[in-house]
């Protein structure tokens, strides 16, 4: 039986390589075209080292100077003896030009455009044969009738029928402006990717999500992989903070993923003083104590910079550094950097 290899690289393009049975990761990627650091292809040189970030393997064998048992316990890995005995996510220390490949070029129509409030839009294209990501991942959409590139992260979850995004519909906004006053169904629309290194490791311990505005969209598709494999048992919890009464949505969502995830809960929360929300601030104010589990916890953060930074600082006054901390920042106005970092844009 074949396995799934991610292989996410330093400048965070993804691709995804089949491996044969037997076959050990190195020689997977090389059959498919992608040239992963490697020299001696013995388990002596430690030249092929990567980090698995997710699924089993047999490491192999291989000598203490090329791995040490301390480097294997911290899940890092020799590609050219570790064999899947599963899907893998395997963070590989090149860049994708230096491997020789690059992001995916897809082609693909539009299949609809939903208006979730005022301020929010999403919109959904068709599913693409053979195209993975990995949940929380974006890409670089070209808008129709223009050069020019904005970047979404899916809210769709990885083997869904179809790729769905989120949107900020601000007034001049390029992709905005074109869902609103000029979208149909069908219209060819392409795209590259999948990129970005903010994405859902592996479930070793609870999890805290928190999320900003439309920086909703990843944490949809990691809860819809959730929903599929499960948590381990473990706690997750999401925190989810808008500006305006206008900016919340998806929460029927929410509600059906805290429906089907045992151990998924959510809150909601409004900065704005005169909203009717029950719940006013921002997010750190609705953190409990207990969600943090004394640092043993993984935070996942997706939103503007601002709220970032003040997330950061609000760990930094708690006294708790958590296992893992990953962050997206995204702007809603900038356009697509490609090979840069996410940019959510209008």
């Amino acid at each position: 039986m074949s396995h799934t290899i991610a292989l996410n690289f330093e400048d965070g393009v993804t691709r995804f390589v089949e491996a044969r049975p037997g076959e050990t990761v190195a020689d997977a990627s090389y059959r498919a075209g992608i040239n992963i650091p490697l020299d001696c292809r013995d388990g002596a040189c430690g030249t092929c080292k990567c980090r698995v970030e997710a699924g089993a393997f047999d490491g192999g064998f291989y000598i203490d100077d090329a791995l040490t048992a301390e480097e294997a316990a911290e899940g890092l890995a020799l590609a050219c003896q570790a064999r899947p005995k599963g899907d893998m996510v395997v963070a590989v220390a090149a860049s994708s030009q230096m491997c020789k490949t690059s992001r995916q070029a897809v082609e693909t129509r539009l299949v609809s455009v939903d208006r979730l409030s005022d301020t929010t839009v999403a919109f959904s294209l068709e599913g693409v044969e053979d195209f993975g990501f990995l949940p929380g991942q974006y890409v670089n959409i070209q808008v129709p009738g223009t050069d020019e590139r904005r970047t979404y992260s899916f809210s769709s979850a990885p083997g869904s029928d179809r790729l769905s995004f989120l949107v900020r519909d601000i007034p001049g906004g390029l992709m905005s402006g074109f869902l609103r006053d000029r979208a149909e169904p069908g219209t060819a629309i392409g795209f590259s990717g999948p990129e970005g290194s903010f994405y859902l490791r592996e479930v070793r311990r609870p999890l805290l999500f928190l999320a900003g505005g439309t920086g909703l969209a990843p944490f949809l598709s990691m809860l819809g992989r959730l929903a599929e494999t499960g948590t381990g048992e473990h706690p997750v919890h999401l925190v989810y903070g808008v500006t305006g009464d206008a900016d919340l949505v998806a929460v029927d969502r929410l509600e059906d993923f805290a429906a089907r995830i045992p151990g998924f809960s959510f809150a909601t929360t409004v900065v704005a003083a005169d909203s009717a929300h029950p719940r006013k601030g921002y997010v750190t104010r609705h953190i409990e104590a207990g969600q943090l589990h004394g640092g043993d916890v993984d935070v996942y953060l997706c939103g503007p910079p601002p709220m970032v930074d003040a997330v950061r600082g609000w760990l930094g006054e708690q006294g708790v550094t958590p296992k893992s901390f990953h962050y997206e920042k995204f702007s809603p106005s900038a356009p697509a950097v490609a090979g840069g970092s996410h940019r959510q844009a209008a």
